[in-house]
C-alpha cells in the first residue's frame, strides 16, 4: 500500500490535525494526503516538495485534513516549504474551474501555471564586496588592486564581476584581495527585474471618440468588479492607446494587469508604444523567453513585483496575487486556442479568470468574433465603438480580381492588375504588401513521371519544400529532409516538381516581374521571436523595405504609415474545408490584412485575387459590411444548432496501433449517449487521420446549450475500457 493516501477531489476534508492534502502538478484528478512535521505551519496555497515514490514532487496546499480513517503512521510527512508566495485562491479556483469546464485532470491545469520549476526554488543569494576593516594578511598592492580598493571607497558594495569591469583588471584581482581580507562578502538585495510604470505620464492627444473610449474603460477599472467589454473599433482606429488608459487606471490603484496578444512577433511595435507611454517596458511572457528571464518574471509576477504583463495565451495561467483588469487583444484570432496538453481557449478563459477575480475584462477587435458580437448582442457584454480611423486616415478600398477574368500568365501567380498596381506603388516611393498564408516555397511536390506526392512518414500530410533553406519539411510534427535527386517511389531522376506557391516562390515571381525591388520574406520560420519582428519593423519605418511577403504573422497588429497596398494572393485559401469556423476565419485575416493598407496620410488601396469573387467573404470584404456578414454567419449557424448556438466537443482516439484505434473508436461509438439534447457523430479520421505516428480516430459532440456536456461526456468515458496503448483526449469547444 502506498505510504501517500489518495482521495477523490469532490470529498471535503474534516480538518484532521496535521494533515493536508496536497494537489500535484500531474495528470492526476485527486489530492494527496501528508502529515505536516512538526514546527511546520502550512496554509492553503502553499507550495511544498512531497515524497513520491521514489522521488520528490512539487504540490500546493489544497485543502487541510484527510476524508476518512487514515492510520496517520502510514502517512509520509510533507518534505520541506519552498520559499515562494503562495499560490492565491483565485488562482486554486481558476485551476479547478478549468479543470471543470475542460473535463481535465486538475493536475493537468496545475502543471500549466507551474510550469518553471526553478522559480519554485529560492532563488541564489547575491553575493558582493565591500572593503574589509582590517585585511587579515599583507598583500603588495599593484596598480589593479589599488583601482579596486578606490572603487569601493567611493561607491557602495559590488558584485565581483561589476566590480572588476568598473576596475578595469580581471576578477583574479577581486578574488585575491577578498582571500587576502582586503574585502569581505556581502549578500546584495537583488536588483529590481522589471521598472515600475509610470501612469502619471502623458500619452499621444486623443481624439473625442477615443477620448470617450477610453472613459468609459477606466470607469470600469475605476468601478472594480467583473465586466466584460468589447473595445470594437475599425483597423487604424487607435484602440492600444484607448486601452492603455485602463491599464493606467488599473496602475493608478497599485494593482496587477495582463494584455493578452495571439501572436509574440505582434509584440515588437507594442513594447515600443507601451513604455513610450509608461515610461518602461512591462514583463514579457512568451516560450521564447530564456530560462532565467522565465524564472525572474515568474516569481515577480506572484510576488506582484511585476505590474503588467503582457503574452501568449499561457501567460493567463500565472499566479497573479492582485490582478486587476485583463485585455485580450485581437480577440477574435484563432491563435488563443490552445491544441495541445489542456486544450483550452485563452479568450474565454480570460472571461472566467475575470469573473472569479471580480475584475474587468476588455476584448479588443477590429473584428470580434462570432461569439463575443452574440454575447454583445444578448447584453452579457458591453460594447465600446471607434467606427473610424485616427487622425483622419481612411479606411483602405478594397477590390477583387477575378482570376477567371484576370489570371495570370501560366506559371506565375500574380494577376496583371495586381503587378501593375506594385509597380504603380513603388514608383511613388510606397510600400506594399503581398500576403499568401503559405509558408515555404511550395506546398506540394510531386514526380511528374508516376504522379508519386512526397508526403510526412509521421503525419497524413504533404512535406512543404522550403527552397531557401534547401529542404523539405512537416509544418505539424517538424519532420524535415532534403529534397531528394530522384523521385523515392520510381527513381526518376529530375522530375520532381514543386506545385503551387509559398511565400518564397511569390519571392521569386516579384524578382522577375519588379526586378530592383527590396523584399524581405516574414513567416513563423524568419521572424524567429519578437527581436526579429522588431528588426522587420525598423526596416520598414526607415523605408529600407519596398514589399514585405510573408503570412499571417504580418496581417495584424503592425501598423506601416508607407505602406498603401495590400495584395491578397489567394483570398480563397481558408474557405474550403469542413470547419464551421472557415468562412469566419477568413473574413477576419483578410480584413485584418487589407487594413494594413492605408494607416498614414495616404489612401490605401486592397486587391485581392479570387476565383470566388461572389462568395459572401469576399463580397462582404468588397462592401465593406462587416456586420452584415456576421448577421448572415449567425444565422447559418443558429438553423443548424452550431456554436456560439449550441455546443460542441470532440473525443480523439490515438494510438500507434490503427487496428487498437478503431477498436476502442467503435467501442466508444456503441457506449454514445443518446438524448437530453446530445448527438454523437463518428467515429470518422480526423481531419490529421496520423499525426506524429500516431493514428486519429473522432467523434464529434454536438449538444444544446443547456445539455449537461461535461457530465455526460465524463460517464460516458467511465464507462468505456480501453488499453494503455490508446489515448482519449476531450477538446470542449473545438477549433
Amino acid at each position: 500500500m502506498a505510504s501517500a493516501h489518495t482521495r477523490s477531489r469532490a470529498e471535503h476534508p474534516h480538518g484532521d490535525d496535521g494533515l493536508v492534502s496536497v494537489l500535484l502538478p500531474l495528470p492526476l484528478n485527486q489530492l494527496y494526503t501528508y502529515k505536516t512535521p512538526a514546527g511546520l505551519a502550512l496554509r492553503l496555497g502553499d507550495l511544498v516538495e512531497v515524497p513520491l515514490g521514489s522521488r520528490t514532487v512539487p504540490g500546493v496546499v489544497w485543502a487541510t485534513g484527510a476524508t476518512d480513517a487514515v492510520n496517520p503512521n502510514r502517512l509520509r510527512e510533507i518534505a520541506r516549504s519552498l520559499g515562494c508566495s503562495p499560490l492565491p485562491a483565485v488562482a486554486r479556483a481558476f485551476v479547478d474551474w478549468v479543470a471543470a469546464y475542460y473535463a481535465q485532470p486538475a493536475g493537468t491545469v496545475l502543471r500549466m501555471t507551474l510550469n518553471v520549476p526553478a522559480a519554485l526554488q529560492a532563488p541564489r543569494p547575491i553575493v558582493g564586496y565591500r572593503l574589509a576593516p582590517a585585511p587579515s594578511t599583507e598583500l603588495r598592492l599593484t596598480a589593479a588592486r589599488r583601482r579596486v580598493i578606490a572603487v569601493l571607497e567611493d561607491g557602495p558594495a559590488q558584485t565581483a564581476p561589476d566590480l572588476a569591469r568598473e576596475a578595469g583588471c580581471g576578477p583574479g584581482v577581486v578574488r585575491g584581495l577578498a582571500d587576502a581580507g582586503y574585502l569581505e562578502a556581502v549578500v546584495l538585495p537583488p536588483a529590481p527585474a522589471f521598472g515600475t510604470p509610470d501612469w502619471r505620464r502623458r500619452g499621444p492627444v486623443l481624439s473625442p471618440a477615443q477620448e470617450t473610449a477610453a472613459g468609459a474603460l477606466a470607469a470600469k477599472v475605476a468601478g472594480g468588479g467583473f465586466s466584460c467589454t468589447l473595445l470594437d473599433g475599425v483597423t487604424g482606429s487607435g484602440k492600444t492607446e484607448v486601452y492603455f488608459e485602463a491599464i493606467a487606471a488599473a496602475l493608478e490603484a497599485g494593482r496587477q494587469c495582463l494584455v493578452l496578444l495571439p501572436e509574440i512577433v505582434l509584440s515588437a511595435q507594442w513594447l515600443d508604444r507601451f513604455a513610450a507611454r509608461f515610461g518602461t517596458p512591462p514583463a514579457v511572457w512568451h516560450s521564447e523567453l530564456g530560462a532565467v528571464r522565465r524564472r525572474e518574471t515568474w516569481r515577480a509576477v506572484a510576488e506582484g513585483r511585476a505590474r503588467i504583463v503582457v503574452g501568449a495565451r499561457s501567460a493567463l495561467f500565472l499566479p497573479y496575487p492582485d490582478l486587476q483588469l485583463i485585455i485580450v487583444d485581437e480577440e477574435h484570432e484563432s491563435a488563443f486556442k490552445q491544441e495541445d496538453g489542456v486544450p483550452y481557449h485563452a479568450r474565454d478563459m480570460a472571461v472566467a479568470r475575470a469573473s472569479l477575480g471580480s475584475c474587468p475584462v476588455i476584448l479588443v477587435s477590429a473584428t470580434p468574433s462570432l461569439e463575443t458580437t452574440v454575447n454583445v448582442e444578448l447584453g452579457r457584454y458591453e460594447r465600446v465603438q471607434l467606427p473610424q480611423r485616427h487622425g483622419g486616415a481612411r479606411l483602405p478600398q478594397v477590390e477583387a480580381i477575378d482570376m477567371r477574368q484576370e489570371g495570370p500568365e501560366r506559371g506565375r501567380f500574380i494577376a496583371p492588375r495586381l503587378v501593375q498596381a506594385l509597380g504603380d506603388v513603388l514608383s511613388a516611393g510606397e510600400q506594399a504588401m503581398l500576403f499568401l498564408n503559405r509558408r515555404g516555397y511550395a506546398p506540394l511536390t510531386l514526380c511528374r513521371h508516376c504522379g508519386h506526392r512526397l508526403e510526412c512518414p509521421n503525419c497524413t500530410a504533404w512535406l512543404v519544400e522550403h527552397r531557401l533553406a534547401r529542404r523539405l519539411q512537416c509544418h505539424h510534427c517538424g519532420h524535415a529532409e532534403p529534397l531528394p535527386a530522384a523521385c523515392p517511389a520510381c527513381g526518376a531522376n529530375d522530375t520532381l516538381v514543386a506545385c503551387g506557391p509559398g511565400v518564397e516562390r511569390l519571392a521569386e515571381e516579384v524578382d522577375a516581374i519588379l526586378p530592383g525591388a527590396r523584399w524581405m520574406v516574414a513567416t513563423s520560420d524568419t521572424l524567429a521571436g519578437p527581436s526579429a519582428a522588431a528588426d522587420v519593423v525598423r526596416q520598414m519605418a526607415a523605408g529600407e523595405i519596398d514589399l514585405l511577403i510573408g503570412t499571417q504573422v504580418i496581417a495584424k497588429g503592425h501598423h506601416f504609415p508607407s505602406l498603401t497596398l495590400v495584395g491578397v494572393v489567394d483570398a480563397d485559401l481558408g474557405l474550403a474545408g469542413g470547419d464551421l469556423r472557415a468562412a469566419e476565419r477568413t473574413f477576419h485575416v483578410l480584413h485584418q490584412v487589407a487594413g494594413r493598407a492605408g494607416r498614414g496620410d495616404r489612401p490605401g488601396r486592397a486587391l485581392l485575387q479570387s476565383y470566388q469573387p461572389d462568395h459572401p467573404v469576399i463580397a462582404a470584404l468588397v462592401a465593406g459590411d462587416r456586420d452584415g456578414f456576421l448577421a448572415q454567419e449567425a444565422e447559418a449557424r443558429r438553423s443548424r444548432g452550431l456554436p456560439p448556438f449550441g455546443r460542441l466537443a470532440a473525443l480523439i482516439v490515438s494510438g500507434r496501433d490503427a487496428a487498437a484505434v478503431d477498436g476502442v473508436a467503435a467501442a466508444l461509438a456503441r457506449a454514445a449517449p443518446r438524448g437530453d439534447g446530445i448527438d454523437v457523430l463518428g467515429p470518422a479520421p480526423a481531419p490529421l487521420s496520423v499525426l506524429r505516428g500516431r493514428h486519429r480516430r473522432r467523434l464529434l459532440v454536438k449538444a444544446t446549450r443547456r445539455a449537461p456536456l461535461q457530465r455526460v461526456i465524463g460517464a460516458w468515458l467511465n464507462a468505456v475500457g480501453r488499453p494503455g496503448s490508446v489515448r482519449v483526449t476531450v477538446d470542449i469547444d473545438p477549433y
